[in-house]
């Protein structure tokens, strides 16, 4: 019999179905942001490598429904240089995770989201399309930090929000390059032996939860109002450059 309990505790599985649900239910209404609910969170409890792998399952799998809709409207010509950015990139970011320190690790990550956030914040826009070797960086800087932490949205949100592109593109854009960004990161995961025995035994109570989460998001994107999606979509990257900062660990964690 497969034993979901010989990996982690009751308690444990329990505490990151509900992170799940409630990540579920952002990346369906923002198209991103789940990894940067999920990842502080698990990464405190259980392995860091366990917590990205399974997270970069759970999304993969459950994600796929909301593809076929995003695929008819998305942005290609930005899209695709930087999901070619990301799969390239995303190999660098596995070695980091698997070879440096955790802590300079997510100093990384802080420094990266944090000037993302004060882009933003300026007002900054791009006033035409972005060319593709910006996308391609972009997508680069994504990789990285996906690889490293399954945390790759914020550099392509600040570009897709700095544009002004309406925000069902913006999140048709995203759910694209997640699905075809995570085919990469599979692979790096898969040659840095990431995928054990308890990836499988989290993906068992994780999915259905997420699995609900995302739909109740998607239901809200449906209804809301484009303002707000901007908005939602700022406090995410706010709350990744928030939680991956090291010196708020005796707050946070």
């Amino acid at each position: 019999m497969f034993d979901v309990f010989s990996s982690f505790s009751p308690t444990i599985l329990i505490f990151l179905s509900l992170v799940l649900l409630i990540a579920g239910a952002v990346r369906g209404f923002a198209g991103f942001g789940a990894g940067m609910i999920f990842m502080p969170v698990a990464s405190s409890l259980i392995s860091p490598p366990i917590a990205a792998a399974s997270f970069l399952f759970i999304d993969g799998i459950v994600a796929l429904p909301l593809i076929w809709r995003a695929v008819r409207i998305c942005d290609w010509s930005t899209v695709l240089p930087a999901v070619l950015g990301a799969v390239t990139f995303v190999h660098i970011g596995a070695w980091m995770l698997a070879t440096m320190d955790v802590l300079v690790l997510r100093w990384i990550i802080f420094g990266i989201v944090a000037s993302l956030m004060a882009l933003l914040i300026s007002g900054w826009r791009f006033r035409s399309k972005p060319r593709r070797p910006v996308t391609f960086s972009v997508g680069a800087t994504a990789g990285i930090l996906g690889g490293i932490s399954q945390v790759s949205a914020p550099p392509v949100a600040a570009l897709w929000l700095s544009s002004v592109k309406e925000p069902a593109i913006v999140r048709a854009n995203m759910i694209v390059f997640f699905a075809l960004a995570s085919i990469g990161t599979f692979i790096a995961y898969t040659l840095n032996g990431f995928f054990t025995i308890a990836v499988w035994h989290l993906l068992i109570v994780a999915i259905p939860s997420y699995a609900f989460g995302l739909y109740m998001g998607s239901k809200g994107f449906g209804t809301a109002d484009p303002g707000v999606y901007r908005r939602v979509a700022y406090g995410l990257i706010g709350l990744a450059a928030v939680t991956s900062m090291p010196l708020l660990d005796g707050i946070l964690r």
